[in-house]
């Protein structure tokens, strides 16, 4: 071997060892941290649940004063181009000011809950450049409706855009960046969330897109590829050294936009049992997420379940996830 090159592989060795520490190694201690929740009418229908009564109850009940609403294309747009919908939108964001809470609205063609990319079955057939010119037509449409309204505290542009899950037809990190420069073009005034993967990525692509990086975290799900049920075993400090990096690359601060509040099963929720639903998420393992979230120290997270946990309450009579979940949203209101 040249000794140049057992040079360079020894400094490619060593480079690598030492960002392994530097991810790895370490703890973390628990910071503050404020708590808002995602929300879907698609899940809360799902789930056979009146979608306003759970709403509400986010609102009132556990009293959310942050909230993230999935803005689903499919909702929005049932009929064609040109109609538009936005009578639970409406009504959704006027019950945030009557609770005095602040929404974030996840826009575009990919917004959070399955199957991802909520695509009407009028856009399925049309070519991509079609596809594309439909999603800024509906971007534009969303943004100049609420830009001026108080009650919007920052827009989501797609949901985990560059991670390859759900029934999505194509990933385009160029029109990505043009969805982006287009929302902070029509709302210069409110910062535009990009999301990634907590588990599966280092969040590069997306920090150099959007004003704030978003992440997901999920502790324990059902491994598809593998049909297993696994434990992510990364520690609270390989996300915080994440958003250090992000950081001092960019200059751009790391939050939570879904943390595991529900269960990841096999089959749907409605079709497993309790014990099996427990297998990824029960009350402990709840309270696990929420000190794992606390030792990320990213100050803020959003929810992933209340749709569930709700269900849980009314369905199941199993209200001990929701009793928690209030605990838990008093304490960070009355800090």
């Amino acid at each position: 071997m040249e000794p140049l090159l057992k040079y360079i592989i020894i400094f490619i060795i060593t480079a690598i060892l030492i960002l392994c520490i530097y991810l790895f190694v370490g703890e973390s201690s628990p910071k503050k941290t404020s708590w808002g929740i995602n929300y879907s009418t698609k899940q809360a229908v799902f789930l056979g649940l009146e979608p306003k009564e759970v709403y509400i109850s986010l609102l009132e009940d556990l009293r959310f004063k942050d909230i993230k609403i999935s803005v689903h294309w499919d909702l929005l747009q049932p009929v064609g181009t040109d109609e538009y919908d936005f009578t639970e939108l409406d009504w959704q964001i006027e019950k945030a000011k009557e609770y005095d809470a602040k929404v974030v609205l996840a826009i575009g063609m990919k917004t959070p809950r399955w199957p991802e990319c909520h695509m009407p079955q009028w856009a399925r057939n049309m070519d991509k450049r079609s596809q594309q010119e439909s999603i800024i037509k509906m971007l534009t449409v969303i943004v100049d409706r609420y830009k001026d309204d108080k009650a919007v505290s920052a827009w989501q542009v797609e949901n985990e855009p560059f991670l390859r899950f759900g029934a999505c037809p194509w990933i385009d990190g160029n029109f990505l960046k043009q969805e982006v420069a287009l929302v902070k073009a029509l709302d210069p005034s409110r910062e535009v969330i990009v999301t990634d993967s907590g588990e599966m990525s280092l969040w590069l692509r997306v920090g150099s897109i959007g004003d704030v990086v978003g992440v997901t975290t999920y502790r324990k799900v059902w491994q598809q590829n593998f049909g297993i049920y696994i434990d992510y075993f990364l520690p609270p400090i390989y996300y915080q050294r994440r958003a250090e990096i992000i950081n001092w690359l960019y200059g751009k601060r790391v939050i939570g936009t879904e943390l595991q509040a529900e269960p990841w099963c096999k089959n749907s929720i409605i079709n497993t049992s309790q014990e099996e639903q427990a297998k990824t998420l029960d009350l402990e393992q709840f309270k696990k997420n929420i000190e794992f979230a606390k030792r990320m120290g990213f100050g803020k997270f959003y929810l992933w379940g209340g749709e569930w946990w709700y269900w849980q309450k009314e369905v199941n009579n199993r209200p001990e996830i929701w009793e928690e979940v209030k605990k838990i949203v008093e304490e960070d209101n009355n800090q």
